[in-house]
């Protein structure tokens, strides 16, 4: 049975390929192991209570900045839909999206952001790994909207 599904599965994609796509499924499964919680962690407990919109490369040259900016967002995007895709593979999914949100820039960003990050389960999952690494929890104002 196994054997008729890899006969089939190579009939329309290369062994090669296969075996690519799966090296690369590892390799950014384990990044993500490391990344998302390197990342959340250096984030200031404040983080999500600042309103003023973060100006990225703001003392560079505009060119320097508007590579800086296309790579941020590409980096977003490209957590954004891995998130995605750990949704139903293995990974981090909400967290890898959290992540990916954090990094692009959008109308409305700080909205999506807050309604995420409130969420029980996501900000005691994220306040956990803050614990561990000996950094304070994320605070949130009364008055900051969801």
């Amino acid at each position: 049975m196994i054997d008729q599904i890899i006969q089939f599965a190579e009939s329309w994609v290369p062994r090669e390929i296969w075996v690519g796509m799966i090296t690369l499924s590892l390799i950014a499964f384990v990044g993500t192991l490391i990344a998302i919680p390197a990342i959340l962690i250096r984030l200031p407990p404040d983080y999500f209570n600042n309103h003023g919109h973060r100006k990225w490369f703001a003392n560079h040259h505009p060119i320097v900045r508007a590579i800086g900016l296309m790579v941020k967002n590409g980096l977003g995007l490209v957590f954004l839909v891995a998130g995605i895709a750990m949704l139903v593979l293995p990974g981090q999914g909400i967290l890898t999206m959290v992540l990916g949100i954090l990094f692009l820039d959008f109308p409305g960003k700080h909205r999506v952001e807050q309604k995420i990050i409130r969420q029980p389960r996501i900000l005691n999952a994220i306040n956990a790994m803050r614990e561990k690494a000996g950094k304070l929890p994320f605070v949130f104002h009364e008055n900051t909207p969801t």
